[in-house]
């Protein structure tokens, strides 16, 4: 048998990289953003929604970058013995949490960069690139899409604690070992 048709049992290098990154930056932007939205008006919290803004683009950025690698490289799939042992009802859940989660990563960052342009705040990345107004200045739609980006946001949130949840489950209850296809430097 030759290498190269031995299937992989663990992410690729970048797969695992991108979904680390990509996973810490989202729970960073989220927690920022709560932080933010308590905090009085003031130079601080100006400067903690440019970061914000600043994460969201990044993040939108990372998502194309995964969405890409993940649609030119195939991931390795559940091993046969674990694939058995899960009723169906997780293999849906498996499936359709990974396949909203990927929606989001989009959605929630392009609906708060439009609420930004709706508002008439431009987002200028890093303070020196300033990227295009998604949509016109409007404030009725600000409203709306300020509602998108926050319940899209928390909605994210609860797919990724899901998510973990279900690692932590194949870990310490079914302890299969699922969890080290992901694990960075094994």
């Amino acid at each position: 048998m030759s290498v190269n048709s031995i299937t992989p049992t663990r992410y690729s290098g970048v797969a695992i990289a991108l979904h680390w990154v990509l996973g810490l930056a989202i729970v960073g932007a989220f927690v920022m953003g709560l932080v933010v939205h308590e905090m009085p008006f003031s130079p601080t919290k100006l400067q903690l929604i440019n970061w914000h803004k600043w994460a969201g683009i990044c993040i939108l950025t990372l998502s194309v970058l995964r969405l890409v690698w993940r649609l030119t490289h195939r991931p390795p799939a559940l091993p046969v013995a674990i694939s058995q042992a899960m009723p169906r009802w997780q293999h849906l859940a498996h499936h359709g949490t990974h396949h909203l989660m990927y929606l989001l990563f989009f959605i929630v960052p392009l609906a708060g960069w439009a609420y930004s342009s709706a508002k008439g705040f431009p987002v200028v990345l890093f303070g020196v690139l300033p990227l295009p107004d998604l949509v016109a200045k409007n404030e009725a739609l600000a409203h709306t899409l300020h509602e998108i980006h926050e319940v899209a946001a928390f909605g994210l949130m609860g797919l990724v604690g899901l998510h973990v949840a279900a690692a932590l489950k194949h870990q310490w209850i079914d302890r299969d070992g699922l969890i080290d296809r992901m694990r960075p430097g094994r």
